[in-house]
């Protein structure tokens, strides 16, 4: 009978074919997913969304990182270069889908490099609006950054009845006049004129804040790109000198401040690594609709709020993390 040599024969090909499939690294069975970040590793933001972003993908997706590294080289020159090294990463490592952190990389990189492209993009904290890069696309979704300004406008309005007069104090970089923009557009209809001051500089920071001192209150954005920041320098200002009601809705600068409502960057990397997944899975990218968080931190400080005398609404004292000495 034949049937001995013909499994003997059977059972050197399996082994043979198990012996190859060993050989094959993991990796090589694993959806990509490369994470691109406007900004630097060691930005608490983008940090966050990181972070969070790899809870969701992990054991799920080969995760590559590229760092455009935005708030601390600011000009549109670096950010193109950047945006084309990005480029030629995705079209050499060929990733499954990319995720797009802020606004510098759907400036750079996937509005004049990936609009319609058959990768799939899922952009996040992309601030208040994705008109400037015409989104949506064919390839594309994700989730708009909104920070409560409506809110924040109402408890300013609570704390300072007769405000007509505040000052947007930030870095003078992209995202800030996003913000700007769309904080004036709110005030506005509270009767209050918003002036920007965008600052380069700590020492300019630093005199920014006295002169803020003239008007109503102050909101104090971003100081990402204030490349020699100093939280020391920071806090003997406000401590000293803070006279006017001061927010923000940005939790690291919640010490700077008597009242912050900050939004929760981890929601954006949450939100857009489940999207990921999705488009690994074989949905379409545009058949998920775009979404804004919901989401945000409230902040006080009550040693800022004894010295100035202003008082908030119950509703915020008795829910808010308390900051400061």
């Amino acid at each position: 009978m034949h049937t001995p040599r013909i499994s003997a024969l059977f059972l050197k090909t399996a082994l043979l074919s198990l012996a190859v499939m060993l050989l094959i690294p993991e990796t090589g069975f694993a959806a990509r997913c490369l994470y691109v970040s406007s900004y630097h590793a060691g930005y608490v933001w983008n940090d966050d969304i990181e972070d969070a972003m790899k809870k969701v993908l992990s054991g799920q997706c080969e995760i590559k990182k590229f760092y455009m590294d935005g708030k601390r080289n600011l000009s549109p020159e670096f950010a193109r270069q950047k945006g084309l090294e990005a480029k030629k990463l995705i079209e050499t490592w060929k990733p499954d889908v990319v995720i797009a952190a802020d606004d510098n990389v759907s400036r750079y990189l996937v509005m004049p490099h990936l609009k319609n492209a058959a990768v799939p993009v899922v952009f996040c904290g992309v601030n208040w609006t994705v008109e400037p890069y015409g989104y949506p696309y064919r390839n594309t979704t994700g989730m708009v950054e909104i920070g409560p300004v409506e809110t924040l406008a109402k408890e300013v309005r609570r704390a300072v009845p007769n405000a007509r007069q505040g000052v947007f104090l930030s870095a003078d970089e992209m995202t800030q006049h996003k913000e700007v923009a769309l904080n004036q557009k709110v005030y506005a209809k509270h009767g209050i004129t918003i002036t920007h001051r965008p600052v380069k500089t700590m020492a300019e920071w630093e005199n920014a804040f006295l002169e803020a001192q003239k008007v109503d209150f102050i909101i104090l954005g971003n100081n990402a790109g204030i490349n020699d920041w100093s939280h020391d320098l920071a806090l003997a200002q406000v401590r000293n000198k803070a006279t006017k009601f001061t927010v923000s809705y940005l939790d690291w600068m919640a010490p700077y401040t008597m009242l912050t409502m900050a939004k929760i960057a981890g929601e954006q990397g949450e939100w857009a690594a489940k999207a990921a997944l999705r488009i690994i899975k074989g949905a379409r990218p545009d058949s998920i609709p775009i979404a804004a968080n919901q989401r945000w931190n409230a902040f006080i400080n009550p040693s800022l709020l004894k010295k100035t005398g202003f008082t908030l609404s119950p509703e915020i004292t008795s829910k808010a993390v308390q900051v400061g000495p």
